[in-house]
């Protein structure tokens, strides 16, 4: 187990590192990702050797966190509502993530296992919230888990030209009036 300080630097690092990914794209320079953690860079390429590395522990760590607030979203809404929030919410995770696809597919081993990653934490709690709106009546039967986890990725890509932040919220919001069509309730 790493030391507290340790950790510490780790999440720093990630953290500031998600905050540099999003305003800069992947490549943002490891200066100001280190400097943004409160730490230099020796202390970035101790935990991370490569950018691979890093860019592939805030995607795990984004992934951690979009799974994690479906649970707290089912308290506290109903389904339905549950559901569409969560649904939203990963549209930003998606939408947010400047050059990530192309860096997830560039063959690099680092990011190898992440789309296993992907469907193994993702998978389960959409399933979860796609049962519980489809046992209330409030969507049509039958929606894959994984294959709506990609549609809405597809949403998320602008068409050339475009740069409107509000749209993959808007086409999600769609595809989810198509989901609630001849609904049983």
């Amino acid at each position: 187990m790493p030391r507290a300080d340790a950790q510490r630097n780790v999440e720093a690092l990630v953290t500031a590192a998600k905050t540099e990914f999003a305003e800069h794209g992947v490549d943002a320079n490891v200066r100001a990702i280190a400097a943004r953690a409160g730490v230099g860079t020796a202390t970035l390429y101790r935990h991370f050797p490569q950018r691979s590395d890093l860019i592939a522990a805030v995607f795990r760590h984004e992934i951690d966190a979009c799974a994690a607030a479906a649970p707290a979203l089912s308290a506290d809404n109903e389904p339905d509502q549950a559901l569409e929030l969560w649904l939203q919410r990963y549209t930003e995770f998606v939408a947010t993530k400047h050059g990530l696809a192309v860096s997830l597919h560039s063959g690099d081993p680092a990011y190898s296992a992440l789309p296993a990653y992907f469907s193994e934490r993702l998978g389960p709690m959409l399933a979860d919230l796609l049962a519980a709106a489809e046992d209330a009546g409030a969507i049509r039967a039958g929606m894959d888990p994984i294959d709506l986890l990609g549609t809405v990725s597809n949403l998320c890509i602008p068409p050339p030209g475009t740069d409107d932040p509000g749209r993959a919220h808007r086409m999600v919001g769609l595809l989810l009036d198509g989901l609630r069509y001849r609904a049983t309730r």
